[in-house]
């Protein structure tokens, strides 16, 4: 038998999301009889106690007697229940220096950590994440950034609203000028992104058409990296060759700059590759978009315009060309940058019944197959009060000489 806590988010600011649903609960203990499943009480998750005991789950204030408990968010060290196996996104795998000490707690306390992050399957690819709600809400907060930038319209905040057909419900309340907007990013989080788009009923245009054409309607373009990146010997080659040698490529993302309205920075950016603009790029005359949503939120990197995370509470502040500095967004000239770090937190319900599908699907199962396809193992980074082996690289940042 393995027992199940699901946890209640003690990291500030609150997060309202869960991992399991109580439909997902149900699902869990369906489909393997020897699960147990407890809830702790929570005033903020976005599925009340209530529903977790209408739906027949065990809610109860202590985690002891659970073997696996599992959240969303970094429990705080004082939280920590010793000899526990935990799942969260503990942000310590690439050394984050706020989270040292966390670590530190995690492997003094003999707990075995499993981090959502990196549940892979064997070719790497990760089974569990909310990049698709990050997508859609970062592609709304820009459509309503851009209303505020613009001054043609205001629409309510994301977070006051239910679920994703809420959010195009409000969308199509308002009336778009004839924009040109940029979607980068075909995994996760940009085509997150395109279902919001799409769901507005907005035009896709093809990318000769969106750099040669007017429209008289709003539409948008979504691309790869291979578009907005060229081989600097002018090659065309696969894109595998982009990935394994970032070196060779320029950005050719100005092309893109020069008629867009709206950029909305959905893709993924690897280490060496070119930075997509920089801040000279954004200094050019031709340089045209007004509103940055940098859903990928990389700080002062390949989204030039982004010099840190903002968030739900304060989503959108300026940044002015000339001085590199932030400035009220609206400023006469600032571009707009809305870089909130945790779109997914705004729309919880949404958010936590798509992970917790993918959990369900992908995690559960190795507990009771004997962890046949690796999933656990290679999601391990603690052990028996030590780093195991996929994860030895983080030793020197435990001991602080990193």
């Amino acid at each position: 038998m393995t027992h199940f806590g699901i946890i209640r988010e003690r990291k500030n600011p609150p997060d309202k999301r869960v991992v399991l649903s109580p439909h997902a609960c149900q699902k869990v203990l369906n489909n393997f009889p020897e699960a147990r499943i407890t809830v702790e009480p929570s005033p903020l998750r976005v599925f009340s106690d209530e529903e977790y005991r209408e739906a027949n789950i065990s809610v109860a204030s202590s985690m002891k007697k659970c073997d696996v408990l599992i959240g969303v968010k970094e429990v705080p060290i004082e939280s920590l229940i010793p000899n526990k196996k935990y799942f969260f996104f503990s942000h310590t795998i690439k050394k984050q220096p706020y989270n040292r000490e966390l670590l530190r707690a995690i492997l003094s306390r003999n707990i075995e950590l499993y981090d959502h992050e990196v549940i892979t399957n064997a070719k790497g690819i990760r089974l569990v994440a909310f990049g698709r709600y990050a997508g859609i809400v970062g592609a709304y907060n820009g459509l309503r950034t851009y209303g505020l930038k613009s001054g043609q319209f205001k629409i309510s905040k994301a977070e006051d609203l239910k679920d994703k057909k809420d959010l195009i419900r409000e969308l199509l309340k308002v009336s778009f000028p004839p924009i040109k907007i940029l979607l980068t990013g075909k995994g996760r989080v940009g085509n997150g992104a395109k279902e919001i788009l799409d769901g507005m009923k907005l035009l896709e245009v093809s990318v000769e058409d969106y750099l040669t054409k007017t429209f008289d309607v709003p539409v948008y373009c979504q691309i790869d990296v291979l578009e907005y990146n060229k081989r600097k010997d002018g090659q065309v080659l696969a894109m595998q060759d982009f990935f394994d040698h970032p070196e060779a490529y320029e950005s050719n993302f100005m092309r893109f700059a020069k008629v867009s309205d709206l950029y909305i920075a959905g893709h993924f950016y690897g280490d060496g590759a070119p930075f997509l603009y920089t801040r000279e790029d954004v200094k050019h005359p031709e340089f045209k978009i007004q509103v940055v949503a940098d859903v990928s939120c990389d700080i002062d990197g390949p989204v030039a315009t982004t010099l840190r995370a903002s968030t739900i509470a304060d989503p959108i502040y300026g940044y002015n060309p000339a001085t590199e500095e932030e400035v009220p967004f609206m400023n006469k000239g600032a571009i707009a940058v809305m870089a909130v770090d945790n779109l997914p937190a705004e729309l919880p319900r949404d958010a936590s019944e798509g992970f917790g599908d993918t959990f369900v699907e992908s995690v559960i199962p190795a507990f009771f197959d004997n962890d046949k396809e690796g999933i656990l193992e290679r999601a391990r980074i603690t052990q028996e009060g030590g780093l195991t082996e996929r994860y030895a690289y983080l030793q020197d940042y435990v001991d602080g000489k990193e």
